[in-house]
């Protein structure tokens, strides 16, 4: 349920020293921050501050006016193709979050950017697997409609194989294991969740640990999944309470229950 346009960038040794600060700071859920180190003066730094932005939404509700501005910063200074289909994809995910979480009905919005990113990113480009992925995340959550979603979720996984996209590939094996978990496939929920938490706990990706330790907590049994939860909620309160909507998820065992 997060952007991954910047996946990689910064997240090995000798990586531009910039894109490292930029992820460090992502990853703790300090986008405000990480946004106020580029400078929106090429289509690349102002999609990548956009992208910064509209990732704080989905994690905090917070942020939507400025996440609104500094899109169509991005959208401006969008030239080529893949600029403006990129542009497109953020301006999609920034209405499909707002939909997701209440803030206002932009479903519409959100399926008709998506379609215009389609049209811009051809298949095969890099920017088409994180399409892939939103638009299965529009058909999972918006449309009600898992089999779409699967298939949108296994072309985003191939295509983010294709490209390296690690940080992509965490989410995809997230959410096909999501899909695996609620047809009762326990060892194939299991296995997607554990991959998805491998990778996130390798790029040091703290800010979706926590979601990622709360969904494999899901498909195991006790006392295990007790304890993946309570290692879930001491690292959300570390971060602030992000993402917000983890909160039903984690809350604490009612007064009396049994707890592992």
């Amino acid at each position: 349920m997060a952007h991954t346009a910047m996946s990689g960038n910064g997240t090995t040794a000798g990586d531009d020293p910039l894109q490292t600060a930029v992820w460090r700071l992502r990853s703790r859920a300090c986008w405000a921050d990480a946004a106020a180190l580029l400078q929106p003066d090429t289509a690349d730094a102002a999609l990548q501050r956009a992208a910064l932005l509209v990732e704080r939404c989905l994690y905090t509700e917070q942020g939507w006016e400025e996440a609104e501005d500094a899109l169509r910063t991005a959208e401006a200074l969008a030239h080529t193709d893949d600029e403006r289909g990129a542009a497109a994809c953020e301006r999609g995910y920034l209405a499909y979050a707002a939909t997701l979480l209440g803030v206002r009905d932009r479903a519409d919005e959100a399926r008709a950017a998506l379609g215009r990113t389609a049209a811009l990113i051809p298949p095969g480009a890099a920017g088409r697997a994180l399409l892939d992925f939103r638009r299965g995340l529009v058909a999972q959550n918006l449309a009600d409609a898992p089999q779409a979603a699967r298939a949108a979720f296994r072309r985003a996984h191939a295509g983010a194989t294709a490209h390296g996209d690690l940080l992509l590939l965490s989410f995809t094996w997230r959410h096909l294991a999501g899909l695996a978990l609620r047809e009762g496939e326990l060892a194939e929920a299991r296995h997607g969740f554990t991959e998805s938490l491998r990778i996130r706990e390798e790029l040091g990706y703290l800010v979706g640990t926590a979601p990622a330790l709360a969904s494999l907590a899901d498909a195991e049994a006790e006392p295990e999944a007790s304890r993946l939860r309570e290692e879930a909620r001491r690292l959300f309160q570390l971060l602030g309470g992000v993402p917000t909507w983890l909160a039903r998820q984690l809350a604490p065992p009612a007064a009396g229950a049994a707890t592992a």
